[in-house]
């Protein structure tokens, strides 16, 4: 089969071969009514492949030549090659809806998006844990704690700060849909916050719960950007760790404390 005069379905449904676009692809946004695109890739092999963002389940297409075909044959990716990368149009029924770049990414270029993904996800953990902050401040009335959290707050400001940067210095913003999931998570965190009665005990269960994830992510940032030679982030990775670990260690120090406030919020006395 495939032979001269003959007719073969495999190659005249992906008459580039397959290969061509196999691999791990990094996209970019050019032009037109498409979203950001930050963190966005392809991964193709063979006939099928799957456009991902970070943390969002990947949408599966069928690759037909040099065109992408995604579910239910509504949108499609063409693409043509442009200097060792291709050129994609976006089209929705037939229209156009912009257009992007793909870019085969080697191994460092691998490496260097899941550095990437890891800052993205500690800046957008910073953005949850202030919110978390202010619903902890607004209730508690203990001026010692008080003032540890309210200091904290402003440490956390400076970890958020410091990993838009980093993010900045890899030519990269932070991720639009992970900051609107950690908002809408925080909304629905904070009603709880204001009515339930014991606040100190939780509080301190939540806060304390939130610095160790805080520490685990940094530990897997800093090894991750050390692999990618990235020395400033593995550094601010390893400065923030030493500074949430304070912060445990108060809420730590402090357990009698909390416990004492918890009761007296609920009126009782031992």
């Amino acid at each position: 089969m495939g032979g001269k005069g003959t007719f073969d379905p495999g190659t005249a449904r992906n008459p580039t071969g397959v290969g061509e676009l196999d691999g791990v692809w990094a996209v970019e946004r050019v032009s037109g009514a498409l979203p950001p695109l930050h963190g966005c890739v392809k991964r193709i092999h063979g006939s099928r492949g799957t456009t991902e963002f970070p943390h969002v389940p990947g949408l599966p297409f069928e690759v037909r030549g040099r065109e992408l075909h995604y579910p239910l044959g509504l949108l499609v990716d063409s693409l043509e090659p442009r200097n060792g990368a291709y050129l994609g149009r976006a089209t929705l029924l037939g229209r156009e809806l912009g257009q992007f770049t793909m870019r085969r990414l080697d191994g460092m270029g691998q490496l260097k998006e899941e550095l990437i993904k890891h800052i993205d996800e500690a800046h957008a953990m910073e953005q949850n844990v202030l919110r978390m902050l202010d619903g902890m401040i607004a209730t508690t009335d203990d001026p010692e704690i008080l003032d540890a959290f309210e200091h904290h707050k402003m440490q956390t400001q400076g970890h958020a700060d410091r990993m838009a940067q980093r993010l900045e210095a890899h030519g990269a913003m932070p991720s639009t849909v992970r900051q609107l999931g950690g908002v809408l998570g925080a909304l629905a965190k904070m009603p709880l916050d204001f009515v339930r009665g014991e606040k100190a005990g939780r509080n301190a269960r939540d806060g304390f719960a939130a610095e160790h994830m805080e520490i685990a992510s940094y530990e897997l940032l800093s090894r991750i950007a050390q692999k990618a030679g990235d020395e400033e982030t593995a550094t601010a990775a390893r400065e923030i760790i030493e500074e949430e670990r304070a912060m445990a260690r108060v809420i730590e120090l402090n357990w009698d404390r909390f416990a004492e406030l918890s009761l007296q919020e609920e009126g009782i006395t031992v």
